[in-house]
């Protein structure tokens, strides 16, 4: 591994991390639904997914994975029917716009929160084929030849926490303009937007070929 190599995935790996897709939608969800606790735990259940997905394309299970393509067809589809729930639930809660009034005090911090929000986090990611692929096909460009698992390993990882520091600042904002958002028309409208951002996600995830 070179610096200059490493440097190059960096940067790629931000602007991969910066373009919004089912995980910005996810946590974008939870946070303005629940609040920063809730919201920072889909953060960290997105990390949590590109590490294992990580981890087993270092290891030599993800090929394997991919290589079998029955069972990438199961984890797409179960990635399309996931991004299709989560945007329903998004454009019902529009539609019937009742919200409950914001709890400072607690900050989202209601009993099963943190596991809600990172299982949402965790399965919009481990669901999309997609990542892996990326893994796989994509991160091993910037390798040198003959580089080893650690190597892939470790360029994975740091995906992995790239992505996190910027669902825990996006999570921190959202938080702290949550009280203007979270007025019932601009909570509507969010919600449409979330959802219809969700259930596209889903379509376009079920048209791809991976």
């Amino acid at each position: 591994m070179t610096w200059s190599s490493y440097a190059s995935f960096l940067a790629f790996a931000v602007a991969l991390v910066l373009a919004p897709g089912p995980d910005f939608a996810v946590v974008t969800k939870n946070t303005l639904a629940s609040g920063r606790w809730r919201g920072a735990w889909s953060g960290v259940g997105v990390a949590c997914s590109n590490a294992v997905q990580g981890t087993a394309a270092a290891a030599g299970l993800g090929a394997l994975i991919v290589r079998a393509q029955p069972v990438l067809e199961v984890v797409r589809w179960a990635g399309v029917a996931y991004l299709s729930y989560l945007g329903i639930q998004a454009i019902r809660s529009a539609v019937r716009g009742r919200y409950p009034a914001l709890d400072p005090d607690t900050g989202g911090r209601a009993k099963g929160a943190a596991l809600g929000g990172w299982r949402q986090g965790f399965l919009s990611n481990i669901t999309n084929p997609k990542v892996l692929v990326f893994y796989l096909a994509v991160l091993p460009q910037f390798l040198a030849p003959g580089a080893g698992s650690t190597v892939l390993l470790a360029f994975a990882l740091s995906h992995a926490l790239l992505s996190l520091l910027y669902l825990l600042m996006l999570t921190t904002f959202l938080h702290r303009v949550r009280r203007f958002l979270t007025r019932r028309r601009v909570r509507r409208t969010l919600d449409t937007a979330t959802g219809v951002a969700l259930l596209g996600f889903g379509t376009r995830l079920a048209a791809d070929r991976v």
